[in-house]
């Protein structure tokens, strides 16, 4: 067995691994269908220090979100509904290497930024870690809805094209009833693609 057959081998491995990661960043699941359930809940999507703080959002933008935001957690508070926030960790071995070539590293576990921005602290009743775009994708998201009897989520936070839109359509999948609060979430970059294939399957654009 050659050098040349090695390094060769070795590089197709490291291609079909890093592919598995750049999949399961942006794979939507599909879980099980939810039955009749009557509670609502507000989900906070990504805000966390090092994505709002030193993300590609404008102050202006932020700005306004953000007075959406809280108007949103005042009134699941009012309405008793429970304030849920997922925060990105990269943990998975593969993503976390994408993570340090492609996104700066940023929100890797273990690394400074990945907490709750000052702003948004002391706004959730839960706190769910996410190990991709899709919060749904360990199951425990999964488990909290059902334990609170939620079956319909109203959706903040960011970034519209990527783990708001993953975790709105994994979140239809299992019948959930989804609004996205279009002035409460943010985008780095145009949104009428990530809107379409979401109204498409059924979310709601408030």
């Amino acid at each position: 067995m050659t050098f040349g057959y090695i390094l060769g081998a070795a590089v197709l491995f490291l291609i079909i691994w890093l592919g598995d990661g750049i999949r399961r960043i942006g794979s939507v699941s599909v879980g099980k269908t939810i039955g009749e359930r009557g509670g609502s809940a507000l989900l906070l999507i990504d805000l966390q220090s090092v994505f709002w703080d030193c993300g590609p959002y404008s102050d202006a933008s932020k700005k306004s979100a953000s007075a959406v935001i809280l108007e949103e957690v005042a009134a699941a508070r009012v309405q008793n509904h429970p304030v849920i926030a997922v925060r990105q960790e990269w943990s998975i071995p593969s993503t976390k290497v994408l993570a340090r070539l492609t996104m700066r590293g940023q929100a890797i576990e273990g690394c400074e930024g990945t907490e709750l921005a000052w702003l948004f602290s002391s706004c959730p009743d839960h706190v769910i870690v996410k190990r991709v775009q899709d919060a749904f994708e360990t199951g425990e998201l999964d488990a909290l809805l059902e334990r609170l009897d939620v079956g319909e989520l109203r959706v903040v936070g960011l970034d519209l094209n990527y783990c708001v839109q993953k975790t709105a359509l994994a979140a239809r999948n299992r019948g959930y009833g989804v609004t996205v609060m279009k002035y409460g979430v943010l985008a780095a970059g145009p949104m009428e693609a990530a809107e379409k294939r979401m109204s498409s399957a059924g979310v709601v654009f408030s």
